[in-house]
């Protein structure tokens, strides 16, 4: 059955017929970026008014995957378990050069981890938990059907213009977040735009209805033979609904091939047989592009307002979260009296991992777009050699699936005889604790995690320090005896110490927020 999208109510706003006081924060887009952004500043007690165009859910799956970080960071929300029940889990990618499996790769090969390497789940249920949670949260106030025509930047903040069906209202706001997505509206009224490259190629992205025994797996295929000299992508979803992108080449007609008759030959094709139902289409070119800054003095810009990528690797949407996950604990502190300029640190450390994607997808679309001549020729003696000899996988790219960057943190105290994977400027790896789990207990605030030390007296930090079992040793201590790890509320690692003093931890804690 067609999925039914409920709509939200539109309420006429008091700009209409009273001036409004300035909001501490604004965010304008209500889809998986706007409002986790919503709900992970409410968790730091800063109230939020976010405004849509809309007063409906994204229509369409649109982004699909959501990887083992997004899943955590929904977690912190309160929402992770819900979209992990909803959702499709799976792990296992497999690769196929015509009719051949070439390889297939576990994304998550080891345990010890409470979310998977990814689940599928429709864009429109994962925004469908977020306002429910924003609804019902006293710090979050949604006006759907309010869509922003104006925007003038001021000392103390920004005037937005909002017009609904009732007529436009000004409404004043100390910080803005655009997220309104990769033809965002606020990009467009500042006169910015994006840097980078757009790819000369088309796809077709459809999702049916049908009952099969697929596996829950993404497959991939290069050249087959039901899609010949081009590319193509199958993910199963909740609700016996799948994903397939097909590649159509840069020639391909636009309009033609966004019908549903010739849609549906092309969907035979790939599933043999008809007994399907077209559930939503749409037809696409790549763009690996990114703006030149994030921030703009009162309006900060996050997900695909900053940046696009192309959707092979699932990048887009766990790319929004995770600038959310960047950002969040910055702006609370900023509006509770915190340095303004820590915010640089927020576009830093996005403008770095939108460059990891930007160059992970480029490099995928080269792969499987590859131009006439050395690139055609590398492509296909990799695919042909991949069947055989196991070193040659790797180079077979048909896109990097998601994971979160290293941040570069520059002179962030380290110890580097303790594990690599749990450096400065990584996520803290999860691992089962008693009855629940690491993450779960760290998060939302700047922490200390103590492992087979004295915690440290006098820093003014809460402080986690578990009796630490044999998966704690290994992600955090290798070899070493006992460790100290610095915390950030975003669950990134900020430093770590062998043995540290309190003075020294509390001087590298205050360097997070610079409080004014």
């Amino acid at each position: 059955m067609p999925h039914e999208y409920q709509r939200f109510p539109y309420v006429a706003p008091p700009g209409l017929t009273e001036a409004e006081p300035r909001h501490p924060v604004v965010i304008v887009g209500a889809g998986p970026v706007g409002l986790a952004a919503a709900l992970d500043l409410a968790g730091q007690g800063i109230a939020c008014l976010v405004v849509d165009d809309n007063d409906v859910v994204s229509v369409g799956s649109r982004a699909i995957c959501w990887s083992k970080r997004s899943l955590e960071i929904l977690d912190r929300l309160g929402l992770g378990e819900a979209c992990l029940a909803r959702g499709v889990t799976w792990k296992v990618g497999r690769t196929f050069h015509r009719t051949a499996e070439v390889f297939s790769v576990d994304l998550q090969p080891e345990a010890g981890h409470k979310m998977p390497a990814f689940v599928n789940l429709q864009q429109y249920h994962v925004e469908a938990h977020l306002i429910r949670a924003a609804l019902a949260s006293p710090l979050v106030e949604l006006r759907f059907l309010n869509r922003v025509t104006g925007l003038r930047q001021e000392a103390e903040g920004v005037t937005l213009r909002v017009e609904t069906p009732d007529g436009s209202y000004d409404l004043p706001a100390a910080w803005v977040l655009a997220c309104d997505g990769a033809s965002s509206p606020i990009r467009r009224m500042m006169g910015l735009d994006f840097t980078g490259d757009l790819f000369e190629d088309r796809f077709l992205i459809a999702d049916i209805e049908m009952r099969a025994d697929t596996p829950p797996e993404r497959w991939f295929w290069f050249e087959p033979d039901f899609h010949p000299g081009q590319s193509a992508l199958l993910h199963k979803q909740p609700d016996n609904i799948y994903r397939i992108d097909l590649q159509l080449g840069w020639d391909a007609d636009v309009e033609a091939e966004r019908q549903p008759d010739r849609i549906r030959p092309r969907i035979e094709k790939v599933v043999g047989h008809g007994d399907f139902r077209l559930d939503w289409s749409s037809v696409y070119t790549f763009q690996c592009r990114r703006l030149d800054r994030f921030v703009h003095e009162r309006v900060i810009f996050a997900g695909d307002s900053a940046h696009v990528v192309s959707p092979f690797g699932a990048r887009g949407g766990n790319g929004g979260l995770q600038d959310v996950d960047a950002l969040g604990w910055r702006l609370a502190a900023v509006v509770n009296g915190a340095d303004p300029e820590i915010l640089t640190d927020y576009e830093r450390e996005r403008r770095h991992a939108a460059d990891e994607n930007i160059r992970n997808s480029s490099r995928a679309t080269r792969f499987m777009s590859p131009a006439p001549g050395a690139e055609r020729w590398f492509r296909d003696a990799t695919l042909a050699l991949a069947a055989h000899a196991e070193f040659a996988r790797p180079m077979v790219n048909s896109g990097r699936l998601s994971v979160p960057c290293r941040y570069p943190l520059a002179g962030a105290p380290d110890d580097a005889t303790l594990p690599d994977l749990s450096a400065p400027g990584c996520v803290a790896p999860d691992a089962p604790l008693g009855d629940g789990w690491l993450l779960n207990r760290l998060g939302g605030q700047v922490s200390l995690l103590v492992l087979n030390r004295p915690p440290p007296q006098g820093t003014g930090l809460p402080c986690l320090a578990p009796p630490p079992d044999d998966l704690l040793r290994a992600r955090y201590l290798g070899e070493a005896e006992g460790a100290i790890y610095l915390i950030r509320p975003d669950q990134v690692i900020a430093a770590r110490w062998i043995t540290a003093d309190p003075p020294a931890i509390a001087a590298c804690a205050a360097r997070l927020t610079r409080p004014a």
